[in-house]
């Protein structure tokens, strides 16, 4: 296992870094925004924490959330016009940064790929470096499902994404940044895992991982050091 130091080195020599985006790169969990918006706040909340306790299934856990939000497009649209994701303070100048010094990013997420698409775009990030649940819809708009074949769809989805990426493009050292146990878990095939903390502490994160930050300027910092 890597120290401490070393795997601060790994993230300053990293040809790629992968983001969780939800409660990571933005301040909220978008499924639960789209549930509070679509009204059904409170039921999606317990599913949730039964997901988080590990009694489902990732893909259990989001099919059941899905089938109680049954959200249209036009909802998901108006949910991104109307309350737009929120930053976290920091992540703007991160990803510059690490853009800057020719570093690939890629946002790997439990969410849904019209979200974070749009979080992308603020970021400059091509949305091919996007991976994401496509939510279905019939030719109506009315709710049709979920993709089912993407990776992030399953547990242990992000450690799948990492492996594709490597293997795509032969880089050699992966960063994953996440606030959850999915995100932990991607590591290995990750070289490094960076638990976040700045915008909900995951007690299991915080206790298991080796560097965990609270704020996005620590990264920036050690991006300096060199």
């Amino acid at each position: 296992m890597a120290s401490l130091l070393e795997m601060k080195e790994i993230f300053r020599s990293a040809d790629a870094v992968c983001f969780d985006v939800d409660s990571t790169v933005i301040r909220e969990e978008g499924i639960d925004e789209l549930a509070k918006f679509c009204g059904v706040g409170d039921a999606v909340a317990e599913v949730t924490r039964r997901a988080m306790s590990g009694t489902v299934t990732f893909k259990a856990a989001l099919t059941a959330r899905l089938g109680l939000i049954r959200p249209s497009y036009e909802q998901v649209q108006k949910l991104i016009s109307d309350n737009p994701p929120q930053l976290t303070p920091g992540i703007r100048e991160l990803v510059s940064r690490l853009h800057q010094r020719g570093v690939q990013v890629f946002l790997v997420s439990g969410g849904f790929q019209s979200i974070v698409e749009h979080v992308a775009l603020q970021l400059n990030i091509p949305t091919a470096n996007v991976f994401a649940n496509r939510l279905k819809f019939y030719f109506n708009g009315e709710y049709a499902g979920f993709d089912e074949t993407q990776p992030t769809a399953e547990s242990g989805g992000k450690g799948k994404v990492i492996t594709h990426l490597k293997e795509q493009f032969h880089f050699k050292k992966v960063v994953m940044i996440g606030d959850g146990a999915t995100d932990m878990e991607a590591c290995p095939p990750g070289d490094c895992f960076i638990g976040f903390g700045g915008n909900v502490i995951r007690k299991q994160v915080k206790e298991k991982a080796k560097w965990y930050i609270t704020h996005f300027d620590e990264l920036l910092k050690e991006l300096e050091e060199r």
